[in-house]
This record gives structure tokens, C-alpha cells and sequence, in this order.
């Protein structure tokens, strides 16, 4: 069963989002506030495939709640629900561990297409998890070797912990090192065909993951940058 847990304190928003998620197959655990989703996030941590998290919620806000789901699992899927003025609150919440964000108002088929795409990456995920003792395929740069199988980075021997957004773009990497990938083939490989939001979405994303791949992030040495494209990963 497709399991979703929505954080909405508006609650026609809530019963709105809930009613489509119903319809397109998914269980759904309700939170109107920060505190309650944290609860709910304990109790069935290992049965909640996405969180839709309200970035303005009481008692705790969208952002403190998608940050501790990030570091209680790198595997569930984190969409956060923004405001059209909340421009800092977006990429604030993709730099804690969001996968995506959708902006109100938004409609049924960019919100559904949007949890569909991070549940396939889940499920993607999940499948690879089964078969995690099997040997894997291994590419391997420099100090870097990234498991296709197991879906893990390690660098110099050690495991760097990566969301499942940022290891489906260090795979892209690893597969063509050494050129120069446009922004749009990344949001396309990563986030689909049929993505709704900006490019912006992708240099959050490369931003968080030079903090997590490099000594010097602020002095890119591996995740560069090509200007007026893209970028580069130099092995």
C-alpha cells in the first residue's frame, strides 16, 4: 500500500489534498500541525513512503519537521507546500532535505503528478534495498565509488549519507564524468519529463550535495560549475 503522511493546518486544504491522494490509490495519515506529524512520523517510520509538509504550520513549522524526518530516514520522500511569497522557504526547506516543493494554489493533476514521481523513486529505491546483498554494479572515481545496487557513496572508504533525489544525480554524474550536463537533461533525468516547477530546484540540490562531497564546498574541486549551462563532475 502507497503510504502518504499530509501536514496541513488548513483544513480544506487538507481534506482537498486528501480526497485526490484517496483517489489515486494512496493511505493517508492526517497531522494539523508541526507536532502531530512528528508523531505520526515515529509511529509508522517505516511504513510512510511521503511526507506532504505546510511549511506554515503551528507548534512546530514544515521546516523543523522536514528537517528531523531527514535525519531520521534518507528514504521518504519530503514535499513541502509553499506560498508564492515563501521564495526563501523553498529552497531553505530544499537545503534541510526536501525533495521537491509544490507552490499554492496549485492544481490536482501538478500535485498528483508531483507525489507520483517522488513515490516511483521510493518504490525504485525500495527494490534496490531487496536486493542489496546481491553484488552490485560499482563505479568508481578517483576517491569516490558510487553502488548502482546498494544506492551508497563512499568516499576515501567512508559512506556519505545522500537522500534519494541526491543519489539519482550523483548517478547521473558518475555516468558521464567529465561533461558539461545542462540543467534541464539533469531536472529531466532526475525529476521527470513532466515536472511542473524551475531549474532552481537542481542548483539547490548540487548546492547541498557539494557540502556533503566536498572538502571545500564554497571551492568546488569534483562538482563544478559550468557557467551559462550547467554542470561538471571532474574525476
Amino acid at each position: 500500500m502507497k503510504r502518504i503522511l499530509v501536514a496541513e493546518d488548513e483544513r480544506s486544504i487538507r481534506e482537498f489534498i486528501v480526497i485526490n491522494l484517496k483517489r489515486g490509490g494512496y493511505e493517508v495519515l492526517q497531522a494539523q500541525d508541526g507536532a502531530e506529524a512528528l508523531r505520526l512520523f515515529e509511529n509508522y517510520i517505516d511504513d510512510i513512503d511521503i511526507a506532504l509538509l505546510d511549511i506554515m504550520m503551528p507548534i512546530v513549522d514544515g521546516l523543523e519537521v522536514c528537517k528531523q524526518m531527514r535525519r531520521r530516514s534518507s528514504t521518504v520522500g519530503i514535499i513541502m507546500l509553499t506560498a508564492k511569497t515563501q521564495e526563501m522557504d523553498k529552497v531553505t526547506g530544499l537545503l534541510v532535505g526536501a525533495d521537491d516543493y509544490v507552490t499554492k494554489p496549485f492544481s490536482t493533476s501538478e500535485l498528483m503528478a508531483r507525489i507520483d514521481a517522488i513515490y516511483r523513486r521510493v518504490l525504485l529505491n525500495k527494490e534496490y534495498a531487496e536486493h542489496s546483498n546481491e553484488k552490485g554494479n560499482v563505479i568508481t572515481l578517483g576517491d569516490f565509488s558510487l553502488n548502482l545496487r546498494n544506492r551508497t557513496l563512499l568516499k576515501n572508504g567512508e559512506q556519505i549519507d545522500l537522500t534519494q533525489v541526491e543519489f539519482q544525480i550523483m548517478e547521473y554524474f558518475f555516468q558521464h564524468p567529465n561533461v558539461a550536463l545542462e540543467r534541464t537533461e539533469i531536472l529531466t533525468h532526475v525529476w521527470g519529463d513532466v515536472y511542473y516547477g524551475d531549474e532552481k530546484v537542481v542548483d539547490v540540490n548540487i548546492r547541498r550535495l557539494r557540502m556533503k562531497v566536498e572538502d571545500d564546498p564554497s571551492s568546488p574541486r569534483h562538482l563544478t560549475t559550468i557557467w551559462g549551462v550547467g554542470y561538471k563532475w571532474l574525476s
